[in-house]
């Protein structure tokens, strides 16, 4: 069974500004300045959800029954590993060492496995006995956010802004071009 994270925590900021939003918009500060910051939140998840990876520096908690032999950590780049809890057999939470694990964070989605010489300790037979919790997300600043995302979301922003009222059925940018932009950075599931 493959497990999902959950977003734990929100980034720092988005990656696009509110002037650079309005600048791509043609549009003069205090305008529209409220909508258009949701614009930039809304454009900035949907392209996280297309190519399932963090933009910005977010916390994100995973969630497990039990151990399995590698973690994965979904949403990469992952950065780092805050903590890996778990219920021990007789249900009480522990926190494990982190030299009793690696992190993987080359590879996409990253992966924790048990140190050379290490095992998984055994958990309590229960649900969400196991929580991961870690950092992913290509930096703290949207400079570290590669441009072709950027630039995705600039498009989705504009056409989110200049068809307010877009029928469901229809994508905020149907274009093949823009959506190309996200295609390097997708991940793949297997």
């Amino acid at each position: 069974m493959s497990y999902y994270p959950r977003r734990s925590g929100a980034p720092a900021q988005e990656p696009v500004t509110l002037a650079e939003a309005l600048e791509h918009l043609r549009e003069d500060a205090g305008v529209a300045d409220a909508y258009v910051t949701s614009l930039i939140t809304a454009a900035r998840t949907a392209c996280e959800e297309r190519i399932e990876r963090t933009l910005i520096s977010t916390e994100w908690k995973l969630t497990l029954d039990s151990f399995p032999d590698a973690i994965v950590l979904h949403r990469p780049p992952v950065i780092s590993v805050a903590s890996v809890k778990y219920l021990d057999a007789e249900g009480v939470e522990q926190t494990l060492d982190p030299a009793d694990y690696l992190l993987d964070s080359v590879s996409e989605p990253g992966y924790l496995v048990p140190a050379p010489g290490k095992a998984w300790p055994d958990t309590q037979d229960r649900i969400n006995a196991v929580t991961v919790t870690y950092t992913a997300g290509y930096g703290v600043t949207a400079a570290s956010v590669p441009k072709p995302l950027t630039q995705w979301i600039l498009l989705a922003i504009g056409e989110m802004y200049a068809v307010r009222n877009r029928s469901g059925e229809r994508p905020a940018v149907p274009h093949q071009f823009a959506d190309a932009l996200l295609d390097t950075y997708r991940i793949m599931r297997l």
